[in-house]
């Protein structure tokens, strides 16, 4: 089993709201990450976007097919991720289960599309971000676990 890095939490309390990056976070079923308005779960609704996460590679790869690498003005967070992970390939399928630390759990949902929220951040970036699942994947809790910068992180398919 191959084995990667958590590189950066970022969470958002409201639709547009402003991204706020973390050191550390809990992630729970009621709520996906404590303070995200996306990972609560309504009465009677089975969750299917709790966490977001996206590759470092995949977002260094999409700036630099938009001619935009290093750019400062475009910090992985814009993406709207919740999870930045390095050196691990997320799962291309459904069912594949996701783990961090040593108790979370997040089972992949369905890929990120890139919405066109994008287009807002960047001219040109949902069209790069949008191959080969470059635009993260979405999932939802099924272990609970306090998360950090640096955690370690597994695939379990």
């Amino acid at each position: 089993m191959t084995s990667g890095r958590l590189m950066g939490i970022a969470r958002h309390d409201r639709p547009r709201g402003p991204m706020e990056t973390l050191d550390h976070v809990a992630v729970t079923f009621s709520e996906g990450l404590h303070g995200d308005f996306r990972g609560a779960v309504r009465p009677g609704k089975r969750p299917r976007r709790q966490v977001s996460l996206i590759e470092a590679e995949s977002w260094a790869a999409a700036l630099a097919e938009l001619g935009r690498p290093d750019d400062p003005v475009l910090p992985w967070w814009v993406r709207r991720a919740n999870l930045l992970t390095q050196d691990i390939r997320l799962p291309r399928e459904v069912g594949a289960v996701i783990a961090i630390g040593a108790d979370l759990r997040i089972e992949v949902t369905t890929e990120c599309d890139p919405c066109s929220r994008m287009e807002e951040i960047a001219s040109g970036l949902k069209a790069v971000l949008t191959p080969d699942w470059r635009g993260g994947v979405l999932g939802r809790v099924i272990a609970e676990g306090d998360i950090a910068v640096g955690d370690e992180i597994r695939i379990f398919a």
